[in-house]
Protein backbone atom coordinates (compact mmCIF):
# COMPACT_ATOMS: atom_id res chain seq x y z
CA UNK A 1 0.00 0.00 0.00
CA UNK A 2 1.44 3.57 -1.22
CA UNK A 3 1.98 6.37 1.65
CA UNK A 4 -0.23 9.43 0.07
CA UNK A 5 2.34 12.03 -0.33
CA UNK A 6 5.77 9.74 -1.53
CA UNK A 7 7.51 9.34 -4.55
CA UNK A 8 9.59 6.16 -5.34
CA UNK A 9 11.40 6.17 -8.34
CA UNK A 10 13.57 3.17 -8.98
CA UNK A 11 16.39 1.96 -11.66
CA UNK A 12 14.70 5.08 -13.98
CA UNK A 13 15.80 5.57 -17.65
CA UNK A 14 15.62 7.80 -20.44
CA UNK A 15 16.70 8.97 -23.65
CA UNK A 16 15.05 10.94 -26.85
CA UNK A 17 14.19 9.70 -30.09
CA UNK A 18 17.56 8.60 -31.50
CA UNK A 19 19.66 10.13 -28.92
CA UNK A 20 21.69 7.99 -26.16
CA UNK A 21 20.58 7.71 -22.75
CA UNK A 22 20.03 11.10 -21.15
CA UNK A 23 20.29 9.02 -17.90
CA UNK A 24 19.83 5.13 -16.22
CA UNK A 25 20.15 3.90 -12.47
CA UNK A 26 18.04 6.61 -11.31
CA UNK A 27 16.60 5.71 -8.00
CA UNK A 28 15.56 7.88 -5.12
CA UNK A 29 12.54 8.37 -2.43
CA UNK A 30 10.71 11.23 -1.06
CA UNK A 31 8.52 10.67 1.98
CA UNK A 32 5.43 12.66 3.22
CA UNK A 33 6.11 16.14 3.60
CA UNK A 34 8.95 16.36 2.55
CA UNK A 35 10.70 19.70 0.39
CA UNK A 36 13.12 17.93 -2.04
CA UNK A 37 15.38 19.66 -4.98
CA UNK A 38 17.05 17.81 -7.51
CA UNK A 39 20.09 19.80 -8.69
CA UNK A 40 22.73 18.75 -11.53
CA UNK A 41 24.28 20.64 -14.44
CA UNK A 42 22.22 22.12 -17.33
CA UNK A 43 20.81 19.63 -19.44
CA UNK A 44 21.58 16.43 -17.41
CA UNK A 45 17.20 15.61 -17.25
CA UNK A 46 16.26 17.42 -13.93
CA UNK A 47 13.00 18.44 -16.51
CA UNK A 48 12.79 15.16 -17.49
CA UNK A 49 12.28 13.64 -14.57
CA UNK A 50 9.39 15.89 -12.85
CA UNK A 51 7.75 15.33 -16.77
CA UNK A 52 7.99 11.56 -16.00
CA UNK A 53 6.40 11.69 -12.63
CA UNK A 54 3.71 13.75 -13.82
CA UNK A 55 2.94 11.33 -16.78
CA UNK A 56 4.28 14.13 -19.55
CA UNK A 57 6.51 11.58 -20.92
CA UNK A 58 7.28 8.29 -20.25
CA UNK A 59 10.69 6.19 -19.08
CA UNK A 60 12.60 3.53 -20.98
CA UNK A 61 12.77 1.59 -18.31
CA UNK A 62 12.66 1.47 -14.24
CA UNK A 63 9.89 2.39 -11.89
CA UNK A 64 8.03 5.40 -10.22
CA UNK A 65 5.25 5.31 -8.20
CA UNK A 66 3.46 9.20 -7.21
CA UNK A 67 1.44 8.28 -4.29
CA UNK A 68 -1.42 10.63 -3.73
CA UNK A 69 -2.93 13.63 -5.51
CA UNK A 70 -0.50 15.45 -7.60
CA UNK A 71 -0.64 19.18 -9.18
CA UNK A 72 2.47 20.30 -11.59
CA UNK A 73 3.86 23.38 -12.89
CA UNK A 74 6.41 24.08 -15.63
CA UNK A 75 9.17 26.36 -15.64
CA UNK A 76 7.41 28.14 -19.04
CA UNK A 77 4.22 28.38 -17.43
CA UNK A 78 2.41 31.49 -18.42
CA UNK A 79 5.19 32.13 -20.68
CA UNK A 80 4.60 29.58 -23.43
CA UNK A 81 1.09 31.15 -24.75
CA UNK A 82 0.73 34.47 -24.24
CA UNK A 83 -2.56 35.25 -25.82
CA UNK A 84 -4.38 32.41 -23.68
CA UNK A 85 -6.50 33.87 -21.08
CA UNK A 86 -5.90 33.36 -17.21
CA UNK A 87 -8.23 30.64 -17.46
CA UNK A 88 -6.44 29.01 -19.76
CA UNK A 89 -3.23 29.53 -17.84
CA UNK A 90 -5.08 27.82 -14.70
CA UNK A 91 -6.59 24.60 -15.71
CA UNK A 92 -3.42 23.67 -17.22
CA UNK A 93 -2.32 23.47 -13.68
CA UNK A 94 -5.19 21.84 -12.46
CA UNK A 95 -6.39 18.93 -11.21
CA UNK A 96 -6.40 15.67 -14.74
CA UNK A 97 -10.00 15.40 -14.65
CA UNK A 98 -10.71 19.21 -14.24
CA UNK A 99 -7.99 19.89 -16.66
CA UNK A 100 -9.82 17.95 -19.29
CA UNK A 101 -12.97 19.19 -18.61
CA UNK A 102 -11.95 22.97 -18.22
CA UNK A 103 -10.35 22.54 -21.64
CA UNK A 104 -13.42 20.80 -23.22
CA UNK A 105 -15.25 23.88 -21.77
CA UNK A 106 -13.29 26.39 -23.25
CA UNK A 107 -13.66 24.59 -27.02
CA UNK A 108 -17.15 24.40 -26.45
CA UNK A 109 -17.62 28.31 -25.88
CA UNK A 110 -15.30 28.74 -28.99
CA UNK A 111 -18.03 26.36 -30.80
CA UNK A 112 -20.71 28.45 -29.70
CA UNK A 113 -19.11 31.63 -30.66
CA UNK A 114 -18.46 30.54 -34.28
CA UNK A 115 -21.59 28.95 -34.34
CA UNK A 116 -20.36 25.45 -34.85
CA UNK A 117 -22.30 23.89 -32.20
CA UNK A 118 -25.98 24.61 -31.40
CA UNK A 119 -25.49 24.68 -27.42
CA UNK A 120 -25.80 21.07 -26.55
CA UNK A 121 -22.24 20.43 -26.47
CA UNK A 122 -21.71 23.80 -24.43
CA UNK A 123 -24.17 22.38 -22.04
CA UNK A 124 -22.46 19.38 -21.33
CA UNK A 125 -19.19 20.52 -20.82
CA UNK A 126 -20.23 23.26 -18.12
CA UNK A 127 -21.92 20.47 -16.62
CA UNK A 128 -19.07 18.22 -16.27
CA UNK A 129 -17.17 21.15 -15.21
CA UNK A 130 -19.09 21.45 -12.50
CA UNK A 131 -19.98 18.58 -11.22
CA UNK A 132 -16.06 17.16 -11.60
CA UNK A 133 -15.32 20.53 -8.95
CA UNK A 134 -15.15 23.43 -11.44
CA UNK A 135 -16.96 26.07 -9.48
CA UNK A 136 -15.10 25.11 -6.48
CA UNK A 137 -11.93 25.51 -8.21
CA UNK A 138 -13.01 28.67 -9.43
CA UNK A 139 -13.25 29.99 -5.73
CA UNK A 140 -9.57 29.36 -5.72
CA UNK A 141 -8.99 30.93 -8.73
CA UNK A 142 -10.33 34.63 -7.46
CA UNK A 143 -8.70 34.52 -3.81
CA UNK A 144 -5.18 33.65 -4.91
CA UNK A 145 -5.98 36.35 -7.66
CA UNK A 146 -6.53 38.74 -5.18
CA UNK A 147 -3.76 37.75 -3.00
CA UNK A 148 -1.03 38.02 -6.47
CA UNK A 149 -2.19 40.11 -8.80
CA UNK A 150 -1.95 43.63 -8.29
CA UNK A 151 -4.79 44.73 -10.67
CA UNK A 152 -8.67 43.37 -10.06
CA UNK A 153 -9.35 40.77 -12.24
CA UNK A 154 -12.69 41.10 -13.31
CA UNK A 155 -12.97 38.06 -15.87
CA UNK A 156 -10.73 35.37 -16.22
CA UNK A 157 -11.78 34.21 -19.33
CA UNK A 158 -11.20 37.40 -21.35
CA UNK A 159 -8.61 38.96 -19.56
CA UNK A 160 -4.96 37.50 -21.36
CA UNK A 161 -2.17 36.25 -19.79
CA UNK A 162 -0.01 39.08 -21.72
CA UNK A 163 -1.50 41.84 -19.68
CA UNK A 164 0.46 40.33 -16.51
CA UNK A 165 4.22 40.63 -15.60
CA UNK A 166 6.07 37.33 -15.62
CA UNK A 167 6.16 37.88 -12.11
CA UNK A 168 2.66 37.94 -11.31
CA UNK A 169 1.91 35.13 -13.77
CA UNK A 170 4.28 32.48 -11.67
CA UNK A 171 2.88 33.89 -8.13
CA UNK A 172 -0.58 33.59 -9.29
CA UNK A 173 0.18 30.04 -10.08
CA UNK A 174 2.37 29.35 -7.44
CA UNK A 175 0.12 30.60 -4.40
CA UNK A 176 -2.71 28.75 -5.96
CA UNK A 177 -0.28 24.99 -5.97
CA UNK A 178 0.90 25.88 -2.47
CA UNK A 179 -2.62 26.06 -1.01
CA UNK A 180 -4.06 23.58 -2.87
CA UNK A 181 -4.27 20.45 -0.71
CA UNK A 182 -2.77 18.55 -2.75
CA UNK A 183 -0.84 15.83 -1.82
CA UNK A 184 2.35 15.94 -4.21
CA UNK A 185 3.62 19.62 -5.89
CA UNK A 186 6.35 19.00 -8.69
CA UNK A 187 7.65 22.55 -9.20
CA UNK A 188 10.23 23.03 -12.52
CA UNK A 189 12.43 25.98 -11.62
CA UNK A 190 9.23 28.25 -9.64
CA UNK A 191 11.25 30.97 -8.60
CA UNK A 192 12.07 32.36 -11.82
CA UNK A 193 10.63 35.37 -13.08
CA UNK A 194 10.14 36.48 -9.64
CA UNK A 195 11.48 39.59 -7.51
CA UNK A 196 13.02 39.56 -4.10
CA UNK A 197 10.26 39.99 -1.75
CA UNK A 198 8.26 37.49 -3.86
CA UNK A 199 10.89 34.91 -3.59
CA UNK A 200 10.68 36.01 -0.23
CA UNK A 201 7.35 34.93 -0.02
CA UNK A 202 7.92 31.63 -1.76
CA UNK A 203 9.99 30.31 0.76
CA UNK A 204 7.72 31.25 3.47
CA UNK A 205 4.88 29.65 1.58
CA UNK A 206 7.19 26.36 1.00
CA UNK A 207 7.77 26.14 4.71
CA UNK A 208 4.40 26.08 5.76
CA UNK A 209 3.18 23.86 3.02
CA UNK A 210 2.10 20.61 4.11
CA UNK A 211 2.16 18.92 0.65
CA UNK A 212 5.43 16.82 -0.40
CA UNK A 213 7.22 19.12 -2.80
CA UNK A 214 9.83 18.21 -5.52
CA UNK A 215 11.64 20.79 -7.31
CA UNK A 216 13.88 21.95 -9.61
CA UNK A 217 15.65 25.48 -8.87
CA UNK A 218 19.15 27.16 -8.93
CA UNK A 219 18.70 29.76 -6.76
CA UNK A 220 21.13 29.17 -3.86
CA UNK A 221 19.56 31.12 -1.38
CA UNK A 222 15.85 29.60 -1.58
CA UNK A 223 17.45 26.24 -1.21
CA UNK A 224 19.55 26.83 1.92
CA UNK A 225 16.51 28.04 2.96
CA UNK A 226 13.50 25.59 2.13
CA UNK A 227 14.82 22.15 0.79
CA UNK A 228 15.02 19.25 3.48
CA UNK A 229 16.57 16.85 0.78
CA UNK A 230 18.73 17.05 -2.45
CA UNK A 231 18.72 14.75 -5.29
CA UNK A 232 21.98 15.10 -6.88
CA UNK A 233 22.12 14.16 -10.77
CA UNK A 234 25.74 13.44 -12.07
CA UNK A 235 26.87 11.90 -15.22
CA UNK A 236 23.91 9.17 -16.02
CA UNK A 237 23.26 8.53 -11.90
CA UNK A 238 22.21 9.89 -8.69
CA UNK A 239 22.62 9.99 -5.21
CA UNK A 240 20.69 11.80 -2.52
CA UNK A 241 21.84 13.91 0.28
CA UNK A 242 19.73 13.95 3.33
CA UNK A 243 19.75 17.35 4.46
CA UNK A 244 19.82 21.26 3.52
CA UNK A 245 21.55 22.85 0.68
CA UNK A 246 23.49 24.71 3.28
CA UNK A 247 25.26 21.00 4.04
CA UNK A 248 25.45 19.95 0.33
CA UNK A 249 28.79 21.23 -0.62
CA UNK A 250 30.37 19.41 2.28
CA UNK A 251 28.69 16.17 2.01
CA UNK A 252 29.53 16.44 -1.61
CA UNK A 253 33.21 16.63 -0.62
CA UNK A 254 32.86 13.87 1.73
CA UNK A 255 31.76 11.75 -0.52
CA UNK A 256 33.85 12.08 -3.46
CA UNK A 257 37.06 11.17 -0.64
CA UNK A 258 34.98 7.81 0.03
CA UNK A 259 34.71 7.06 -3.16
CA UNK A 260 38.10 6.32 -3.38
CA UNK A 261 41.45 6.71 -5.67
CA UNK A 262 40.65 6.05 -9.79
CA UNK A 263 40.99 2.42 -9.91
CA UNK A 264 38.11 1.48 -7.58
CA UNK A 265 35.97 4.19 -9.60
CA UNK A 266 36.71 2.73 -12.61
CA UNK A 267 36.26 -0.51 -11.53
CA UNK A 268 32.66 0.64 -9.64
CA UNK A 269 31.67 1.84 -12.97
CA UNK A 270 32.27 -0.64 -14.99
CA UNK A 271 30.21 -3.33 -12.70
CA UNK A 272 27.59 -0.80 -13.33
CA UNK A 273 27.90 -0.43 -17.21
CA UNK A 274 28.15 -3.85 -17.64
CA UNK A 275 24.58 -4.72 -15.19
CA UNK A 276 22.73 -2.47 -16.86
CA UNK A 277 24.00 -3.83 -20.33
CA UNK A 278 22.83 -7.15 -19.17
CA UNK A 279 19.26 -5.64 -17.57
CA UNK A 280 19.05 -4.06 -21.32
CA UNK A 281 19.76 -8.21 -22.97
CA UNK A 282 17.11 -9.70 -20.91
CA UNK A 283 14.47 -7.03 -22.03
CA UNK A 284 15.24 -7.31 -25.45
CA UNK A 285 15.13 -10.76 -24.98
CA UNK A 286 11.55 -10.10 -23.97
CA UNK A 287 10.58 -7.54 -26.35
CA UNK A 288 12.66 -7.35 -29.32
CA UNK A 289 11.95 -3.74 -29.83
CA UNK A 290 14.50 -3.39 -26.88
CA UNK A 291 16.90 -4.79 -28.59
CA UNK A 292 18.50 -1.50 -30.24
CA UNK A 293 19.00 0.06 -26.59
CA UNK A 294 20.45 -3.55 -25.62
CA UNK A 295 23.17 -2.98 -28.16
CA UNK A 296 23.80 0.52 -27.45
CA UNK A 297 24.38 -0.56 -23.62
CA UNK A 298 26.69 -3.35 -24.68
CA UNK A 299 28.96 -0.73 -26.99
CA UNK A 300 29.04 1.39 -24.06
CA UNK A 301 30.38 -1.02 -21.97
CA UNK A 302 32.71 -2.22 -24.46
CA UNK A 303 34.07 1.02 -25.57
CA UNK A 304 34.43 1.81 -21.46
CA UNK A 305 36.62 -0.92 -21.05
CA UNK A 306 38.35 -1.12 -24.30
CA UNK A 307 40.25 2.49 -22.91
CA UNK A 308 41.00 0.60 -19.81
CA UNK A 309 41.74 2.25 -15.93
CA UNK A 310 41.38 5.70 -16.73
CA UNK A 311 43.85 9.03 -14.66
CA UNK A 312 41.66 9.87 -11.48
CA UNK A 313 38.26 11.93 -13.42
CA UNK A 314 37.44 15.30 -12.48
CA UNK A 315 34.17 14.91 -10.54
CA UNK A 316 33.06 18.34 -10.86
CA UNK A 317 31.75 20.17 -13.93
CA UNK A 318 34.56 22.64 -15.21
CA UNK A 319 32.76 25.59 -16.70
CA UNK A 320 35.98 28.25 -17.38
CA UNK A 321 34.64 31.91 -17.77
CA UNK A 322 37.81 33.99 -18.89
CA UNK A 323 36.17 37.51 -19.02
CA UNK A 324 39.02 39.60 -20.20
CA UNK A 325 38.10 43.28 -20.98
CA UNK A 326 39.89 46.15 -21.45
CA UNK A 327 40.18 49.71 -19.90
CA UNK A 328 38.18 52.56 -20.97
CA UNK A 329 37.99 55.95 -19.42
CA UNK A 330 37.30 56.81 -15.65
CA UNK A 331 33.56 57.36 -16.19
CA UNK A 332 31.97 54.59 -18.12
CA UNK A 333 28.09 56.37 -18.19
CA UNK A 334 26.61 59.14 -17.67
CA UNK A 335 23.11 59.47 -17.26
CA UNK A 336 21.51 62.67 -16.87
CA UNK A 337 17.71 63.00 -16.14
CA UNK A 338 16.67 59.77 -17.88
CA UNK A 339 13.71 58.49 -17.55
CA UNK A 340 12.72 55.65 -20.01
CA UNK A 341 8.96 54.37 -21.07
CA UNK A 342 7.21 56.47 -18.04
CA UNK A 343 8.34 53.78 -16.13
CA UNK A 344 9.98 55.90 -13.19
CA UNK A 345 11.15 59.25 -12.26
CA UNK A 346 14.02 60.82 -14.57
CA UNK A 347 17.11 60.52 -12.46
CA UNK A 348 21.25 61.09 -12.79
CA UNK A 349 24.34 59.06 -11.90
CA UNK A 350 27.32 58.17 -13.32
CA UNK A 351 28.93 54.81 -13.41
CA UNK A 352 32.68 54.82 -13.12
CA UNK A 353 35.25 52.38 -14.72
CA UNK A 354 35.33 48.52 -13.05
CA UNK A 355 31.83 48.85 -11.06
CA UNK A 356 29.72 46.58 -10.51
CA UNK A 357 26.18 47.57 -9.69
CA UNK A 358 23.21 45.79 -9.22
CA UNK A 359 19.67 47.31 -10.98
CA UNK A 360 16.68 46.17 -8.82
CA UNK A 361 13.93 46.83 -7.42
CA UNK A 362 10.16 44.50 -7.81
CA UNK A 363 9.28 43.33 -11.16
CA UNK A 364 7.64 45.59 -13.78
CA UNK A 365 9.35 49.08 -12.48
CA UNK A 366 11.33 48.99 -15.41
CA UNK A 367 15.12 47.76 -15.12
CA UNK A 368 15.26 45.85 -18.39
CA UNK A 369 14.09 49.11 -19.90
CA UNK A 370 16.55 51.04 -18.45
CA UNK A 371 18.88 48.38 -19.50
CA UNK A 372 18.05 48.25 -23.08
CA UNK A 373 18.40 52.04 -23.06
CA UNK A 374 21.83 52.21 -21.46
CA UNK A 375 22.92 49.47 -24.41
CA UNK A 376 21.14 51.39 -26.99
CA UNK A 377 18.72 49.46 -28.05
CA UNK A 378 15.72 51.84 -27.24
CA UNK A 379 15.64 55.45 -26.92
CA UNK A 380 14.99 57.16 -23.35
CA UNK A 381 11.55 59.59 -23.12
CA UNK A 382 13.81 61.88 -21.31
CA UNK A 383 17.30 62.70 -20.90
CA UNK A 384 20.57 61.64 -22.28
CA UNK A 385 23.09 58.91 -21.65
CA UNK A 386 26.65 59.35 -22.94
CA UNK A 387 29.35 56.60 -22.90
CA UNK A 388 32.77 56.77 -21.74
CA UNK A 389 35.79 56.90 -24.41
CA UNK A 390 36.62 53.68 -25.31
CA UNK A 391 33.53 51.58 -24.27
CA UNK A 392 32.62 48.61 -25.55
CA UNK A 393 29.04 47.56 -24.61
CA UNK A 394 28.05 43.75 -24.49
CA UNK A 395 24.38 42.82 -23.67
CA UNK A 396 23.03 39.12 -21.75
CA UNK A 397 19.29 39.29 -22.79
CA UNK A 398 17.12 37.15 -19.90
CA UNK A 399 15.42 35.74 -22.23
CA UNK A 400 17.96 34.33 -24.45
CA UNK A 401 16.85 36.52 -27.29
CA UNK A 402 19.35 36.55 -29.83
CA UNK A 403 17.71 36.26 -33.49
CA UNK A 404 21.79 36.66 -35.01
CA UNK A 405 21.57 33.03 -33.75
CA UNK A 406 18.50 31.04 -34.63
CA UNK A 407 19.28 28.32 -37.27
CA UNK A 408 22.74 28.41 -36.24
CA UNK A 409 24.44 25.72 -34.85
CA UNK A 410 26.98 26.38 -31.60
CA UNK A 411 29.97 26.32 -33.79
CA UNK A 412 29.47 27.92 -36.41
CA UNK A 413 28.23 30.86 -33.40
CA UNK A 414 31.93 30.83 -31.55
CA UNK A 415 34.15 29.96 -34.84
CA UNK A 416 32.58 33.44 -36.07
CA UNK A 417 34.45 34.89 -32.87
CA UNK A 418 37.29 33.01 -33.09
CA UNK A 419 38.37 32.64 -36.47
CA UNK A 420 39.53 29.09 -36.02
CA UNK A 421 38.02 25.37 -35.94
CA UNK A 422 40.43 24.31 -32.80
CA UNK A 423 39.73 27.54 -30.68
CA UNK A 424 36.32 27.71 -31.32
CA UNK A 425 36.35 23.80 -29.69
CA UNK A 426 38.40 24.32 -26.93
CA UNK A 427 36.39 27.49 -26.27
CA UNK A 428 32.70 25.34 -26.10
CA UNK A 429 34.86 22.65 -23.92
CA UNK A 430 35.70 25.29 -21.39
CA UNK A 431 31.63 26.07 -21.14
CA UNK A 432 30.75 22.21 -21.02
CA UNK A 433 29.35 22.85 -24.86
CA UNK A 434 31.54 20.46 -26.84
CA UNK A 435 29.61 17.87 -26.91
CA UNK A 436 26.35 20.28 -28.17
CA UNK A 437 28.78 21.76 -30.58
CA UNK A 438 26.86 20.64 -34.14
CA UNK A 439 23.33 21.45 -32.31
CA UNK A 440 21.35 24.72 -33.37
CA UNK A 441 20.99 27.41 -31.27
CA UNK A 442 17.28 27.17 -30.55
CA UNK A 443 17.29 23.23 -29.63
CA UNK A 444 19.47 24.02 -27.06
CA UNK A 445 18.55 23.79 -23.10
CA UNK A 446 18.05 27.00 -21.49
CA UNK A 447 21.07 26.87 -19.27
CA UNK A 448 23.51 26.01 -22.57
CA UNK A 449 21.97 28.82 -24.77
CA UNK A 450 22.44 31.08 -21.38
CA UNK A 451 26.19 29.97 -21.47
CA UNK A 452 26.82 30.20 -25.15
CA UNK A 453 25.65 33.82 -25.43
CA UNK A 454 28.22 34.49 -22.29
CA UNK A 455 30.51 32.91 -23.93
CA UNK A 456 30.04 35.07 -27.30
CA UNK A 457 30.61 38.17 -24.95
CA UNK A 458 33.68 36.87 -23.60
CA UNK A 459 35.31 36.40 -27.11
CA UNK A 460 34.06 39.92 -28.31
CA UNK A 461 36.00 40.84 -25.75
CA UNK A 462 33.88 44.37 -24.45
CA UNK A 463 34.83 45.95 -21.53
CA UNK A 464 31.33 47.27 -20.29
CA UNK A 465 28.79 44.27 -19.47
CA UNK A 466 24.96 44.69 -19.23
CA UNK A 467 23.80 41.57 -17.78
CA UNK A 468 19.42 41.11 -17.63
CA UNK A 469 19.22 38.17 -15.16
CA UNK A 470 22.29 36.04 -15.88
CA UNK A 471 22.06 33.01 -13.68
CA UNK A 472 17.94 32.47 -14.12
CA UNK A 473 18.95 29.28 -16.15
CA UNK A 474 22.30 28.43 -15.20
CA UNK A 475 23.16 25.78 -13.18
CA UNK A 476 24.73 26.16 -10.07
CA UNK A 477 28.52 25.38 -10.82
CA UNK A 478 27.99 27.81 -14.07
CA UNK A 479 26.58 30.50 -11.98
CA UNK A 480 29.42 30.34 -9.69
CA UNK A 481 31.99 29.96 -12.60
CA UNK A 482 30.28 33.14 -13.85
CA UNK A 483 30.66 35.13 -10.64
CA UNK A 484 34.23 34.20 -10.44
CA UNK A 485 35.05 35.49 -14.02
CA UNK A 486 33.30 39.12 -13.08
CA UNK A 487 35.40 39.35 -9.68
CA UNK A 488 38.44 39.00 -12.40
CA UNK A 489 36.96 41.00 -15.20
CA UNK A 490 38.78 43.83 -16.28
CA UNK A 491 35.89 46.38 -17.20
CA UNK A 492 32.48 47.89 -16.04
CA UNK A 493 29.48 45.39 -15.07
CA UNK A 494 25.77 46.53 -14.71
CA UNK A 495 23.00 43.62 -13.91
CA UNK A 496 19.54 42.95 -13.21
CA UNK A 497 19.40 40.48 -11.18
CA UNK A 498 17.19 38.55 -8.76
CA UNK A 499 19.77 35.87 -7.49
CA UNK A 500 20.53 36.70 -4.18
CA UNK A 501 23.87 35.15 -4.23
CA UNK A 502 25.03 36.74 -7.25
CA UNK A 503 24.43 40.41 -6.16
CA UNK A 504 26.12 39.94 -3.14
CA UNK A 505 29.52 39.88 -5.36
CA UNK A 506 28.44 43.35 -6.49
CA UNK A 507 29.67 46.72 -5.15
CA UNK A 508 26.75 48.95 -5.43
CA UNK A 509 22.95 49.37 -6.32
CA UNK A 510 20.40 51.16 -8.18
CA UNK A 511 16.45 50.58 -7.04
CA UNK A 512 13.79 51.71 -9.20
CA UNK A 513 10.81 51.05 -6.53
CA UNK A 514 7.48 50.71 -7.15
CA UNK A 515 6.38 54.09 -7.26
CA UNK A 516 8.67 55.03 -10.06
CA UNK A 517 11.58 56.79 -7.30
CA UNK A 518 15.05 55.58 -8.09
CA UNK A 519 17.44 55.35 -5.31
CA UNK A 520 21.34 54.74 -4.88
CA UNK A 521 22.07 52.04 -2.36
CA UNK A 522 25.93 51.79 -0.80
CA UNK A 523 25.90 48.12 -0.34
CA UNK A 524 24.33 44.44 -0.68
CA UNK A 525 22.72 45.02 3.54
CA UNK A 526 21.65 48.17 2.42
CA UNK A 527 19.81 46.58 -0.75
CA UNK A 528 18.38 43.65 1.18
CA UNK A 529 17.05 45.78 3.47
CA UNK A 530 15.30 48.21 1.25
CA UNK A 531 13.32 45.43 -0.59
CA UNK A 532 12.40 43.50 2.37
CA UNK A 533 11.01 47.42 3.35
CA UNK A 534 10.04 48.78 -0.74
CA UNK A 535 7.48 51.61 1.23
CA UNK A 536 9.84 52.92 3.39
CA UNK A 537 13.00 52.96 1.26
CA UNK A 538 13.60 56.25 1.77
CA UNK A 539 14.37 56.45 5.50
CA UNK A 540 16.77 53.44 4.64
CA UNK A 541 20.16 54.35 6.52
CA UNK A 542 22.50 54.96 3.42
CA UNK A 543 19.97 54.91 0.24
CA UNK A 544 20.22 58.13 -1.59
CA UNK A 545 17.17 60.02 -3.69
CA UNK A 546 18.34 59.66 -7.28
CA UNK A 547 14.94 60.86 -8.76
CA UNK A 548 13.20 64.01 -8.57
CA UNK A 549 9.27 63.90 -7.97
CA UNK A 550 9.10 67.68 -8.76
Amino acid sequence: MSILGSIVVSDLDFAHAGADSLFFDISFGISPGDHAAIVGPNGVGKSTILKILSGELEADGGEHNVAGTVLTMTQDVGMARPDDTIRQMLIDVAPPQLRDAGRALVEAEKAMADGTDDGMGYAEALTAWGDRGGYELEVQWEMAAQRSVKSTIDDMSTRLVSELSGGERKRLVLDLLLNSGAEVLLLDEPDNYLDIPTREWLEGQIAECKSTILMVSHDRSLLERVATKIVVLEGSGCWVHGGSYATFPEAREKRQKLLGDALKRWNDEERRLHAHMKVMKTRAAQNFKNATKANAAETRWERFVAKGPPPPPVADQHIYVNLRGADSARRVLNLQAVSVADLFFAFSDEVHFGERVGLIGPNGTGKTHLLRALAGEIEPDEGTIGLGPRTSVGTFTQINDRPDFLGREAFDIVRERTHDDEKAMKALARYGLADHSKQEFETLSGGQKARLEILGLELEGHNVLLLDEPTDNLDIESSEALERALDGFQGTVLAVSHDRTFLEKLDRFIMIGDDGEVFSLVDYETAVQALSNPDTVASVAFAKRLSSTD
